[in-house]
């Protein structure tokens, strides 16, 4: 009888995953830090406290869109701030854009990073890319005193509880907004429609009182709760399918397993129970 990695969700089903072995099990000054090893196509799995993070066989239906959809929204990203993200798949999707010039990775779990370093090359492998600076601190303080610093902020954060819970504030979010520059975009996961409405709510209601320009895309990811996740695009003045760098998009297409034009313009297409929320 083979053990199964498991996770019930909050609205009370989830997902159960043939498991190998426990790589690694260690409790960081922040959290529970495991790789699984599954029996699955799924390959092998990093948790955070017992929730799914990442596999090495589905992550990119998540980095592949908390990366290239508001990458492409912008002419000449140059700057860009990864907020979390210490498994560095979406500091490898941000690199795949030519005109970057330098990426800061701002994770508060060095172990995170280590971990996925030595287990998960597949998904961290840009994190030894000379233009990617690593900073093992908290963003809360590191964003207070950065302003127009970044053309786009990507907020790879868990979810709204432990570490991660600070950054779904009004304030982060105004020092968010500031250290952007002009024509800059925040992109910030929003947790899953199926499973986490009330956070969704709260969450957008929050963006909107500090970014004029804020929407909602979707995408799916199998081992996420309810298989169906949003991000918030949030800018000042860059509104959703407003721009499309065509320039760029052959080299980044090529190189990616989900992510084409066609798909980009229909993660801003809605459910109606969802445009509710967001809009409150």
């Amino acid at each position: 009888m083979s053990e199964f990695y498991k996770e019930i969700n909050p609205a009370g089903f989830g997902i159960a995953i043939k498991q190998k072995e426990v790589l690694f099990s260690k409790q960081s000054d922040f959290q529970k830090v495991e790789i699984i090893d599954s029996d699955s196509e799924l390959g092998k799995i990093l948790t955070l406290d017992g929730l799914m993070m990442t596999t090495e066989g589905d992550e990119y239906y998540y980095h592949e869109m908390i990366s290239h959809i508001p990458m492409m929204h912008h002419k000449n990203p140059e700057t860009v701030l990864v907020i979390g993200g210490g498994d560095g798949g979406t500091v490898r999707e941000v690199l795949k854009h030519s005109s970057v010039k330098k990426v800061v990775l701002c994770e508060i779990d060095g172990m995170v990073i280590e971990v996925c370093k030595k287990y998960l090359p597949t998904i961290s492998c840009g994190l030894s890319d000379p233009r990617v600076e690593i900073l093992v601190e908290d963003a809360i303080e590191y964003i207070k005193d950065k302003k127009n610093e970044f053309d786009i902020i990507l907020i790879d954060s868990t979810d709204p509880m432990g570490p991660g819970e600070g950054l779904f504030t009004e304030e982060f979010y105004t020092n968010v907004k500031n250290s952007l520059k002009q024509g800059g975009i925040m992109a910030a996961q929003s947790e899953s429609p199926v499973v986490n409405k009330n956070e969704i709510k709260k969450m957008y209601a929050l963006l909107k009182k500090v970014f004029p320009v804020c929407a909602a895309y979707t995408s799916p990811i199998p081992t996420y709760p309810g298989g169906y996740w949003a991000w918030a695009f949030c800018s000042v003045d860059v509104k959703p399918l407003s721009y499309y760098a065509e320039d760029r998009a052959s080299e980044i297409i090529k190189s990616c397993k989900i992510y084409n034009k066609d798909y980009h313009n229909a993660r801003f297409a809605l459910p109606n129970y969802l445009i509710e929320l967001v809009e409150g």
